[in-house]
């Protein structure tokens, strides 16, 4: 037998590449790897020619459209408008998202509308469509099995169909009441394989069919501030000066007869930077603010402690009305230049007030 130190030399030299550190092993894995994905820079005029190439192909399809705002798409609007239910939109992949966007347009412009996966409508959401609605159904081919699966059960109920597709002598085409073209010349992708300008045509179309009904239903944007409450549109046409003001106790005020010690009290206590001056019945005769302080300071011929507080005040305060808009006021400080408004009813009697940061907190400004 040979000795054990030389059988150890004789494995350490003869120890094959595969028993090497596994870090070592690894470094030489990768570095391979890191060199051929190293990026290499991109040639300029190559990617602006091929974005330009899209741009133009996309532009070439919805100028198309022009020529297919025809009788079928009076019908589609006439179906829609006269639709005591809501407009029931469909669409399966590319065609799907393009549908849901659809949906959400008409429903945001006084069309009542929703999306409805054809997929998941197989499979019990077509419970969701009623005798009522209309449905509105999105495939470039026209042939989506999805779609088609689900079509003779929407025919049978006797709910109008309307289809957005590609290709006039589809299945999809065939079956419905009335049929919007939306084909294209090519796909903007140079495979012509995604779908890009049949996409934007269908998008295009959509909303040809949205603005037309909202302004065939007389859709101001009142009404579009009440679909859309949480949006900065919505603040701007919703909010009133009732909702933000400050009230009772919150509002500061004193008397015609208070000193000037106790007006700077109630604007500390309240903080708005001013106080209101009120006679009887709440009746307002003017407004102390911080500027009128440092007006008075600054004039030597003014003493403090003995001029009456309607002297110092300003007399013509800015006001609102509780009923008007938030957004009003917030002109009106900017007009002025001045950070804080008082709140009149009709007799001129003090109702609340509010500044700046009020309408910030709202979200106004």
């Amino acid at each position: 037998m040979l000795p054990k130190i030389r059988w150890r030399q004789n494995v350490a030299f003869e120890r094959p590449v595969s028993l090497l550190h596994p870090a070592l092993l690894m470094n030489a894995q990768i570095l391979p790897l890191i060199s051929a994905s190293t990026p290499h820079p991109l040639d300029r005029a190559t990617l602006v020619q091929s974005a330009l190439q899209v741009v133009e192909t996309e532009a070439r399809a919805i100028d198309l459209l022009k020529s297919r705002i025809d009788d079928s798409f009076l019908r589609a609007c006439q179906l829609m408008f006269d639709c005591s239910g809501r407009v029931v939109v469909s669409g399966m992949g590319k065609s799907g998202h393009i549908a849901r966007k659809i949906a959400a347009t008409l429903a945001s412009t006084g069309t009542p509308a929703f999306f409805v996966h054809p997929g998941e409508a197989s499979h019990g959401d077509l419970g969701m469509i009623t005798q009522k609605d209309v449905v509105l159904a999105l495939s470039n081919s026209g042939e989506t099995d999805e779609l088609l699966t689900i079509l003779p059960l929407i025919r049978r109920q006797g709910i109008p169909l309307i289809a957005m597709s590609g290709n006039d002598d589809s299945t999809l085409a065939r079956l419905a009441d009335v049929h919007l073209d939306v084909s294209v010349p090519a796909e903007a992708c140079p495979l012509g394989l995604a779908p890009t300008a049949s996409t934007t045509a269908a998008l295009v179309m959509g909303d040809a069919l949205a603005v037309a009904l909202l302004e065939a239903r007389g859709f101001t944007a009142d009404d579009f501030a009440r679909s859309h409450p949480a949006g900065s549109l919505g603040r701007r046409l919703l909010l009133h000066i009732s909702d933000v003001m400050h009230t009772g106790d919150q509002v500061p005020r004193v008397g015609a007869d208070s000193s000037l010690s106790e007006a700077l009290v109630e604007m500390s206590r309240k903080g708005l930077g001013m106080t209101a001056v009120v006679g009887a019945d709440d009746t307002l005769l003017g407004v102390f603010t911080d500027g009128d302080l440092r007006r008075a300071l600054d004039d030597h011929a003014v003493d403090l402690r003995t001029t009456p507080l309607t002297r110092l005040m300003t007399t013509r305060a800015k006001t609102i009305t509780p009923d008007k808009l938030a957004i009003e006021a917030a002109r009106l400080m900017e007009d002025f230049k001045i950070h804080a408004l008082l709140v009149v009813d009709d007799g001129n009697r003090l109702v609340g007030a509010l500044n700046i940061h009020d309408l910030l907190r709202a979200r106004v400004v």
